[in-house]
């Protein structure tokens, strides 16, 4: 029995256990739903029923799980609105679409149709060009084409191939035919996103999905995988994904895919072109990449011969590939066969290059260039849409660019078809969509949204290989252009269901047998990242600990001018921090902002939980920034953060892989602390030094405890010097620094050679034998300022060494 809105909330209100749905609320709710003849489609009873039997407040409980998991692993896509341009958490849809098996045989057959004649296109537009000479294609939509990348003609991929993965965007139209409405070569997202809206989804739902026959998704991963490394040319040859970086909208796909499969993952900066062979700038010195999945667009790729202006790409890419050293994935050009102008010709294209009808027609499409179609529009322009002819992207994602044609009319009245005469061969015109609905769960019930799909194709070493399933794109309204993700739209799960058992693969190596590779060269940019997030966290850490010790005292004496918070507070303003008048600095909020773009850039190698206690931390901080004043509340507030910042620390230590980069990391936490308690010393433990500064240091170095067992007397500069300076026990000594410092740099790549010492290993095992034979007494204000400057020098050297 079905109920309505209101009853299902005065029940959940109650806890009742009645259902969330009722079987009529869900029968006719969407037409994808449904067959020719109104029935409900047999692949989408059993969720109806499920959904039927459960109670709304479960309901309510497994879809908010799914977008905890999402919440918790990172998921984001960035927005361009114009307001913000932050990250915002994937927008997922919690009801899946159902798709039979038989159907999507029939859908594949037609995808793997379209990207066999995508293939065959690009190569003709790089090649020969048959269709421009025999009149197929017109001549100015490839010449004027932003796309038409002349460097790349007659340049044909190592291996054959101009195109290696591919999406599509298809739609289904009320009476169940499905039509391609755009294409994605340049550089196709959304694979990733579909890695996770399926976990994500199964989480909600693991009972149904375990019952029922879903196709995985990892065989075509894997069989993609395959085939990328069956590119290589050497054993030596890398694989890796070309990332424009972390401003892009899709970058946490890039660093997802780059660790789901193994690649690395680079920018742009991270390559050199030397010898017509692309490699990689690594700490262990250029290494060769053979093959490069790249997901930024192809004009940016090489300022040398394509746009002069990018800042993002590679000199001498075009160059490299020229010469056959590496594979390009997909090839740099192939970004043309996304024109939408294009669409209008692939019929007479498909049969011209494959001799074939096409499987799945595209959305009907009439460049406005040719005289008889410019009419047609003009004549039937009611059910148009008119947008740019060299537009890359549907009509419902080009951000108003396209205009209805009923608009037009009505605003250009008597002057229509003389616009379109005059701007016709930069126009096209499309037929008005009616894209099926699907069921979305808005506010307690489900209601029907229009519906697109993007599917996968992967070259693999058996041909091509369709995603079973790709994923939903949902519109936020019943307006087709919301379907984006940038108009509010949302991602649904897609379900390809067999009547039968399916396997059940995995990217994990068979148990019986398994190879321990080494972890791969840790490229110089990420290592980079990875020092100054250790620099820039015990930064952070050492400023909360010079604030909870000042603002513990001023708590007690409410005088900030007394000498010793006077005396501190002079310190701190060295530090760009103003107290009394920033209780939580923003100096200490920027801290940690630039460690969450340093952890940014290398998401690949950063965990899920370290990524969310750093942007907890840093998010907590902002808050306390506003709010607290100074005293007790920020001698709390400090101390939370502190806690916080342990947290996270503690991930980082239990967790991270003990690696090339887990030492750069050490490193720069480690020189960082050596110049805070460098600085420290030198300014509060001289002779001159207020009352009370030097158990203000054990406080703040976090050594009262240990100072109190060590010595029988009371605090006293030698013995300061002797804990904090000298004590290699003491994790907050400067000489304990030193003493890890030199004992990860001996593990780094080239510390020594021919069994001699690199220069930076020379020099930070003279630093800390420098230091490991002073005594207490030799230490000074001068000593400590030429430790600090040695420390300035040995990251200096670290960064010519290894960074550059």
């Amino acid at each position: 029995m079905s109920t309505g809105p209101a009853a299902e909330r005065a029940n959940e209100d109650a806890g009742s256990a009645s259902p969330a749905l009722g079987y009529a609320a869900l029968h006719g709710v969407a037409d994808e739903m449904l067959d020719r003849d109104g029935t409900v489609r047999p692949v989408w009873r059993k969720l109806i029923a499920h959904l039927e039997r459960m109670p709304a407040r479960e309901l309510h409980a497994r879809f908010a799980r799914a977008d905890r998991y999402l919440r918790d692993a990172g998921v984001f896509y960035r927005t361009y609105d114009g307001k913000d341009h932050g990250e915002r958490n994937w927008p997922i849809s919690h009801v899946p679409v159902m798709i039979d098996e038989l159907e999507w045989q029939g859908i594949s057959r037609g995808l793997v149709q379209r990207a066999d004649l995508l293939e065959a296109l690009i190569a003709d537009i790089h090649g020969d060009n048959t269709l421009v000479r025999d009149g197929i294609l017109p001549p100015q939509l490839i010449a004027n084409n932003p796309e038409f990348l002349r460097p790349m003609v007659g340049v044909r991929p190592v291996g054959g191939h101009y195109l290696h993965f591919c999406s599509f965007e298809i739609g289904r139209g009320p009476d169940g035919n499905w039509w391609v409405l755009a294409d994605r070569t340049q550089a196709p997202s959304g694979a990733g996103f579909a890695l996770e809206n399926r976990v994500a989804t199964t989480r909600a739902l693991s009972d149904l999905y375990a019952e029922s026959h879903v196709h995985r998704l990892a065989s075509f991963f894997g069989a993609f995988r395959d085939a990328l490394q069956a590119h290589r040319q050497k054993p030596e040859d890398r694989i890796a994904v070309l990332s424009p970086g972390p401003a892009n909208e899709t970058y946490f796909e890039h660093a997802y895919l780059a660790r789901y499969l193994g690649f690395m993952l680079l920018e742009g900066e991270d390559l050199t072109v030397v010898d017509n062979r692309v490699m990689v700038r690594t700490v262990s010195g250029l290494k060769p990449i053979g093959v490069l999945w790249r997901r930024l667009d192809a004009s940016y790729a090489d300022p040398l011969e394509l746009d002069q202006n990018s800042q993002i790409g590679t000199p001498g890419m075009v160059q490299a590939l020229r010469s056959g050293a590496m594979t390009l994935v997909n090839a740099l050009g192939s970004g043309i066969l996304e024109t939408r102008a294009l669409m209008a010709f692939m019929p007479t294209a498909c049969r011209r290059l494959l001799g074939e009808e096409p499987l799945m027609p595209s959305v009907a499409t009439w460049w406005c260039g040719q005289t008889s179609e410019r009419e047609h529009v003009a004549n039937n322009i009611d059910s148009m849409v008119i947008g740019p002819a060299y537009s890359r992207m549907p009509f419902f994602e080009d951000n108003g660019q396209s205009v209805r044609g009923s608009d037009l009319r009505r605003t250009r009245e008597g002057s229509l078809g003389a616009w379109l005469a005059r701007e016709g061969a930069n126009l096209v015109g499309q037929q008005v969509v009616t894209l099926s609905t699907t069921p979305v769960y808005v506010g307690g019930r489900l209601v029907p949204r229009p519906m697109s799909l993007r599917v996968f194709a992967a070259r693999t070493e058996k041909g091509w290989q369709i995603m079973p399933g790709g994923f939903a794109r949902i519109g936020a309204g019943d307006d087709v252009a919301a379907i984006a993700m940038q108009a509010g739209g949302s991602a649904a799960d897609v379900w390809i269901v067999s009547d039968k058992p399916v396997p059940k693969p995995t990217l994990l190596p068979p148990e019986e047998s398994f190879t321990r590779t080494l972890p791969g060269s840790l490229p110089s940019r990420a290592a980079d990242n990875l020092y100054w997030l250790g620099r820039y966290i015990e930064r952070a850490e050492g400023a909360l600990r010079i604030l909870r010790s000042w603002n513990v005292r001023f708590a007690e004496s409410a005088d900030p001018n007394g000498p010793l918070l006077a005396d501190v507070t002079r310190y701190m303003r060295q530090l760009q921090i103003d107290m009394p008048n920033e209780a939580i600095p923003a100096t200490l909020i920027r801290n940690l902002d630039s460690a969450i773009a340093s952890a940014g850039h290398i998401r690949d190698r950063f965990s899920p939980d370290g990524w969310l206690a750093l942007t907890d931390l840093a998010k907590t901080a902002r808050r306390f920034h506003d709010v607290v004043r100074p005293g007790d509340d920020a001698a709390h507030a400090t101390t939370i953060l502190l806690r916080k910042l342990a947290g996270f620390a503690g991930l980082v230590h239990e967790n991270m892989y003990r690696f090339t980069g887990w030492r750069f990391l050490s490193i720069g936490r480690h020189l960082e602390r050596g110049l805070h308690m460098s600085g420290l010393l030198g300014h509060m433990s001289g002779a001159d030094a207020p009352d009370g500064a030097l158990d203000m240091l054990l406080e703040i170095g976090d050594s009262v405890m240990t100072h109190r067992r060590r010595y029988n007397v009371a605090t006293a500069r030698l013995t300061i010097n002797d804990l904090l300076g000298l004590d290699q026990y003491n994790p907050r000594s400067i000489l304990f620094q030193l003493h890890e410092i030199r004992n990860e740099v001996e593990q780094l790549p080239n510390a020594k050679i021919n069994g001699q010492m690199s220069p930076f290993l020379r020099e930070a095992t003279r630093l800390y034998s420098g230091l490991a034979v002073m005594t207490p007494e030799a230490m000074d204000g001068a000593v400590y300022g030429r430790l600090q400057q040695d420390l300035e020098t040995l990251s200096d050297l670290l960064g010519r060494t290894y960074l550059h």
